[in-house]
């Protein structure tokens, strides 16, 4: 702004002068060349009034050398001239001034010569006897007095565009001062032209609804932070370039980066295929989700366009943690099938032996036997759907259960007392050691939890082997204790045995009518007594279980 300034006022500056200096030596010419005019006439008629006196006589001995005198006769001859042989001069008849003059009395005119460098003016004045007296004097033209004064007319230009560039350096900083010196922030408290109150009120104006606006998007976008910081699941917003705006933690975490990836392109964060599929789909304005394995788990990746004027503006990606619902979806698909396994084989035998019997392919002495078989088979079936009700009873919660103080002591001497002839039949010893423990539980779980740990230490056990169950109190914990002398279970299976339906040596089990479900039940009761599992088991030398309850 200020070297504009500097150039208009040095151009306005400049132009003025030139122009000035330009009809200042016109208007000077043009005085001058009429007081000439006039002076001449003055002359003329004091030499026309001296011809008529003394006629011929009145030139000699004249000075003559500021004019040229012509004495003109009436014909156009010419007489008498002070500066020209007469015998080389035409006839003057139709010379301007010598018309006017015959005409007229007087005459005056100017002429050029060839060079446009001198101008002539002519006076002519008429006698009485019809003669002509006419004086002309030389003056420089305009072109030639401009050549005169070039020399001085260029430095007093010179020395004008200094000046002037000085003076308008010095304007320009001087008008420019206030308007630099304004104090943005606080722009109604500016002294400066009146011209900028309209301005600086306005300025005020948009900066209250900025600093408003900007407030309002800080406090949505602490609350947004806040918000995202928090979740779980990972959420990046993308333009329409697929450039990163914002990452939340989750989201960077899950993606392997940092808040440095904001302002890069998303791919070059993550290559997946899967998730640049997905973000073409949702550049073409379609919803997109697909699993995607992100940082050791499954995760739902779901991409949606954000639609601005009929054009994709943007993308909303959203990751889900799909990890413990893969698991329970695969655990369900594995129930499923486990369970028409388990009664597939039951039903098998119970069938054939049926059939056999109702075609009286049977021998009398057999049917005992054919019956036993179709009563055992069933009762295992019976024992798998009771356990499957429990386990659906289980996942549903202990919401509709009544919790009361249980002595844990108690309630396992009971429980072992109902399995002492099941543990004599097998030849395995069972005993009960330790103290009143009393904690806030549901007696069935607590009963179902005994039962099912103690019947398979029974059931998993050597010929004259022994299960020790053992109640104590340990400072804010009961624990319930079952150690077996069976026959232990490998490392590779003991994070797996407490899965549904999953055995270790499956045909050993299927010989004692185990199916599979008991430590799912003691697991999932546990969890929901607020309990703790802890075991110990070492192939051929026995398994502990432990069960840690709050002490009530």
């Amino acid at each position: 702004m200020t070297k504009r300034i500097f150039r208009s006022i040095c151009l306005v500056s400049i132009s003025v002068f030139l122009v000035f200096a330009v009809l200042f030596t016109a208007f000077l010419y043009n005085y001058f060349s009429d007081s000439q005019q006039a002076q001449l006439k003055i002359q003329t008629n004091l030499v026309a009034q001296g011809a008529s006196h003394e006629g011929m006589d009145y030139f000699k001995g004249l000075d003559n050398s500021d004019y040229r005198i012509t004495w003109i006769d009436k014909d156009g001859t010419v007489l008498f001239d002070s500066q020209s042989d007469l015998s080389g001069m035409e006839n003057h008849m139709e010379r301007e001034e010598v018309k006017e003059a015959i005409a007229y009395g007087s005459g005056e005119s100017a002429r050029y010569s060839k060079t446009l460098l001198e101008r002539s003016l002519y006076t002519a004045q008429r006698l009485n006897d019809g003669t002509v007296i006419r004086l002309s004097t030389s003056q420089n033209s305009l072109l030639r007095l401009f050549l005169g004064i070039v020399w001085p007319v260029s430095f007093i230009c010179v020395a004008a565009a200094l000046l002037s560039l000085v003076l308008a350096s010095r304007l320009s900083k001087k008008i420019v001062k206030p308007l630099n010196e304004l104090n943005l922030d606080e722009p109604l408290n500016n002294e400066g032209y009146d011209e900028l109150s309209p301005l600086l009120r306005r300025i005020s104006i948009q900066q209250k609804q900025i600093r408003q606006q900007s407030a309002e998007l800080l406090q949505k976008q602490r609350e947004f932070d806040a918000v995202t910081t928090g979740m779980t699941e990972g959420i990046v917003l993308l333009n329409s370039k697929r450039i990163i705006l914002s990452i939340n933690s989750a989201a960077m975490r899950l993606l392997g980066t940092d808040d440095s990836c904001v302002g890069k392109f998303i791919l070059s964060v993550n290559r997946s295929t899967e998730l640049q599929e997905l973000l073409l789909k949702a550049g073409g304005g379609k919803y997109a989700e697909s699993v995607m394995e992100l940082a050791g788990g499954k995760y739902q990746i779901d991409v949606s366009p954000i639609i601005s004027n009929e054009r994709v503006s943007g993308m909303v990606l959203l990751m889900l943690d799909v990890t413990e619902k893969e698991k329970i979806e695969q655990m369900r698909r594995e129930f499923t099938a486990n369970v028409s396994h388990e009664l597939k084989t039951p039903l098998h035998t119970i069938s054939g032996s049926a059939e056999l019997m109702c075609n009286g392919m049977v021998k009398p002495e057999d049917t005992e036997k054919f019956a036993a078989r179709i009563y055992r088979e069933s009762q295992r079936m019976i024992g798998l759907v009771e356990d499957i009700i429990k386990l659906s009873h289980l996942d549903e919660g202990a919401e509709n259960m009544e919790w009361e103080k249980v002595d844990l002591y108690a309630l396992a001497e009971e429980t072992v007392n109902r399995l002492l002839p099941s543990a004599a039949s097998a030849g395995i010893k069972l005993a009960l050691t330790g103290e009143k423990a009393e904690v806030n539980a549901v007696p069935q779980l607590l009963k179902e939890i005994v039962y099912n740990l103690c019947d398979n230490g029974i059931k998993y056990n050597r010929e004259n082997g022994s299960v020790k169950v053992t109640v104590q109190n340990e400072g804010d914990h009961v624990l319930l204790r079952v150690s077996d002398t069976g026959v232990g279970i490998p490392p590779e299976h003991q994070e797996r045995i407490f899965e549904r339906f999953y055995r270790v040596d499956k045909s050993h089990s299927k010989e004692i009518g185990g199916t599979g479900l008991g430590l799912s039940i003691v697991k999932h009761a546990v969890k929901l007594l607020n309990g703790s599992l802890k075991l110990e088991s070492q192939p051929g030398k026995g398994t502990c279980i432990t069960v840690i309850f709050p002490r009530a």
